[in-house]
């Protein structure tokens, strides 16, 4: 909480995801004082769900007793492809975005300064900062949630590539003909180990008759399942579950391989709802199944892990956002 005698300046990042709106409130070093979280209800449109955004900063400054004049600007992770400069959203395949003039919008309903990044820029970007202590010069971040999202931190910066769209490793395609990913192609990485693919996956099979504890747990149509429902089902001994988390990892395992051979970075960090909720079950497999696909020797002495900050990434980074923005217009 905010002393009010001795109020603080604070910042605000927000983790934009297809299925939840996260605020989190920061002070000057970064520590979270407080968080909002609402759904994103993306189905109603751009409008209402940069007005929701707007509610979610609002409730949490609220929930911190502190006042907007505190608030030195709102950071903004958002899926898909941005335009930082502008704030613009480029198109963003699960929120049915092109061209969404997301930080226009945002300023006008809150009046306070607003920075807008690629979730995974962001996300990365307070993971290498906080976390890796800038230390490392190469970083790969991968986030696992309703999508799958990655950011790049070569020779100790934030790369974006030609027309700021790099990181998209969602989309790479890993299976020729696969399932059909939401950007259109086929076999995308995101349409076999993201949140949405393991829920298609498990639901698909148990309308075809597939056994598994989750229909003990939240009834036939699975219409509620989440992230932590998967491992409840994995500690019964559900092995049907367990299955195709496996096959995810195993999925994104061969993502990181490819990456380790295009980029040879020193670190890989993985995060998203789904490592956070999974970890255990998963980053072993992981981190075989990249050194088993990587070329020979050029995975050596290249770190796998999962974020410290666990889903909380896409806030923090979001936040450090800010900092940046504000340290650079100095």
């Amino acid at each position: 909480m905010a002393d009010s005698k001795n109020p603080q300046e604070c910042l605000i990042g927000v983790d934009l995801g297809g299925t939840k709106i996260l605020a989190g409130v920061f002070d000057s070093q970064l520590q979270c004082l407080g968080r909002n979280k609402m759904s994103t209800k993306a189905e109603r449109g751009a409008d209402a769900v940069i007005e929701r955004i707007a509610r979610c900063v609002e409730e949490a400054i609220d929930e911190c007793d502190l006042s907007r004049k505190q608030v030195r600007g709102v950071g903004v992770g958002t899926p898909g492809s941005v335009d930082p400069e502008s704030g613009r959203v480029i198109f963003a395949a699960n929120l049915h975005w092109e061209d969404v003039p997301l930080r226009k919008e945002l300023e006008r309903r809150l009046d306070m300064p607003v920075f807008v990044e690629n979730d995974c820029n962001s996300s990365i970007l307070g993971v290498y900062e906080t976390e890796l202590k800038a230390k490392p010069q190469h970083v790969i971040g991968l986030f696992l949630g309703t999508g799958i999202g990655g950011g790049l931190i070569l020779n100790g910066k934030l790369y974006a590539g030609f027309r700021g769209t790099a990181g998209e490793v969602g989309h790479m395609v890993l299976e020729v003909g696969g399932p059909k990913c939401t950007c259109g192609n086929r076999g995308c990485f995101e349409a076999l180990a993201s949140r949405t693919a393991i829920f298609r996956k498990i639901q698909t099979a148990v309308k075809a008759g597939q056994k598994t504890v989750l229909t003990d747990l939240l009834g036939d149509d699975l219409n509620d399942m989440r992230s932590g429902d998967l491992l409840k089902a994995i500690r019964r001994g559900d092995k049907f579950v367990e299955k195709v988390v496996e096959e995810a990892a195993e999925y994104t395992g061969i993502a990181v391989a490819n990456l380790i051979n295009l980029f040879n970075p020193q670190v890989v960090v993985l995060g998203g709802g789904i490592i956070d909720a999974l970890e255990d079950e998963m980053m072993a497999i992981i981190v075989e199944t990249a050194r088993d696909y990587a070329f020979p020797g050029s995975a050596k002495g290249v770190d796998i892990i999962a974020t410290e900050v666990g889903d909380d990434a896409g806030i923090l980074g979001a936040a450090v956002l800010v900092r940046k923005a504000l340290l650079d217009a100095k």
